[in-house]
């Protein structure tokens, strides 16, 4: 086994673990206050699920109002409200467009690098940290502490001890374990007196029985333009027909009221609605008003305006009536049976985590002293739509400020706390590109 002590600088030495967003964002604030930070990760390269989140556009944070954005965060609102009010969105876009990406609001809402990807901004990020004298160690594990509280790490070279001041975890979830974050640090924190709320899947895909011949010819077909309903929650959105269920945003959105009333019940009927933007009254009259003897599937492309995969699936719940009102209703209240959510390998991120009652206000654990927590290891969840990101990115700025105080440094100048409205709608409507 090999002792590592850090160098010769009399700066206080910190370790983080994982190079997520959380962890990097941390790194950053640490370094310019004078600490000397290493960041071990056991994956090859950094930032892995970021850079995948960032394939489809990088959505970094949203730009509606304080109230709206903070309700986002359910039962976490309150205790991230300080949090988010020190780094909220318009200082993560000052912060983006530092590195040398111009940030614009899409049509939604959503903010986005005017590059629109993620790996630009990682490697303007990564070359800034460089400079600040950040290393970066990959192919690193942590495995815990040694009895004398150094940190226990698996590297290439074999099991090392590493002696810090302080130490951030920043080791992301459980989802999409194979970039990396695979929850096992959820058993080391629990051996140390941790509470950990048990790690399940958030925005995740919900799984319904499908018939073998509607599986075979729409798995991968998109449904445009719907609406999903489940009790009082409704969503309206996107989403797309998997061998499996459903997928996408109005599936994600609804993911957490999903995942606790299957645990509840065990199957939960979903309600589809194919038209929105039509009242089921104007939609029987333009059924009924079809030509006579045309055929349903010329009905339902004509006069319902729908598409293959939606005239699928409602051929998919039965025979079809020929009344128009009926089959309208039918098309404004398609029922689903739902029998589980997609698992976590297959989840954008994770509900559970490290319990707020468990670290201070400033983000240490009350268990391990000079420990801190960031990013989604902590106990919150929130929608796609750049919630995810903003929550990450001010958590590593939080834990890294908690740091500091308990090391006597001096802490970056704090945020004002102002929330500020995204970009004119004539440079929104210029940068147009949006992933809905």
């Amino acid at each position: 086994m090999t002792p590592e002590t850090g160098n010769d600088s009399r700066n206080p030495l910190i370790a983080i673990i994982g190079a997520g967003p959380a962890g990097l964002m941390a790194a950053e604030v640490l370094a310019r206050a004078g600490c000397a930070v290493t960041i071990y990760d056991r994956m090859p390269s950094p930032a892995r699920k970021f850079l995948i989140a960032g394939r489809g556009g990088l959505n970094l944070t949203h730009s509606e109002d304080r109230a709206a954005f903070l309700a986002r965060y359910g039962a976490a609102a309150d205790w991230l409200a300080p949090i988010l009010d020190a780094f909220p969105p318009a200082r993560l876009r000052e912060w983006v467009e530092g590195i040398g990406e111009p940030t614009f609001v899409g049509s939604s809402g959503r903010v986005f690098p005017r590059s629109f990807k993620a790996s630009p901004l990682l490697r303007a990020w990564l070359a800034r940290l460089d400079g600040l004298g950040v290393v970066l160690k990959s192919r690193h594990r942590w495995l815990g502490w040694t009895r004398d509280g150094a940190l226990r790490l698996a590297g290439p070279e074999g099991e090392m001890e590493v002696a810090v001041d302080a130490v951030l975890l920043a080791l992301g979830g459980a989802s999409w374990p194979r970039l990396g974050s695979d929850g096992s640090w959820a058993e080391l924190l629990w051996e140390q007196g941790v509470e950990i709320a048990p790690l399940r899947p958030a925005n995740s895909g919900v799984r319904i029985d499908w018939s073998a011949p509607f599986r075979a010819r729409f798995a991968g077909a998109p449904l445009k333009r719907i609406a999903l309903s489940l009790g009082q929650a409704r969503v309206r959105g996107e989403a797309m027909i998997d061998g499996a269920g459903l997928e996408g945003g109005a599936v994600y959105a609804l993911s957490a009221t999903l995942r606790e009333a299957i645990a509840r019940e065990g199957a939960v009927t979903l309600q589809l609605d194919l038209r929105p933007d039509v009242s089921e009254d104007a939609l029987a009259a333009r059924l009924a008003a079809s030509r006579k003897g045309e055929s349903m599937s010329n009905r339902l492309r004509k006069a319902a305006g729908l598409s293959p995969a939606a005239a699928g699936l409602l051929r998919e719940a039965g025979p079809l009536p020929a009344d128009p009102a009926v089959l309208a209703q039918l098309i404004k209240a398609l029922p689903l049976t739902a029998t589980g959510m997609a698992g976590l390998e297959r989840a954008i991120s994770t509900a559970g985590g490290v319990t707020r009652a468990t670290v201070g206000d400033q983000l240490m654990l009350k268990a391990r002293p000079g420990v801190f927590i960031a990013g989604e290891m902590l106990d919150w969840e929130a929608p796609t739509g750049g919630y995810l990101l903003q929550a990450s990115f001010a958590t590593g700025h939080a834990a890294a400020c908690g740091m500091l105080a308990r090391l006597g440094q001096q802490a970056p100048e704090q945020w004002s706390g102002r929330w500020e409205a995204g970009e004119p709608a004539s440079l929104a409507e210029e940068w147009s590109r949006d992933d809905g």
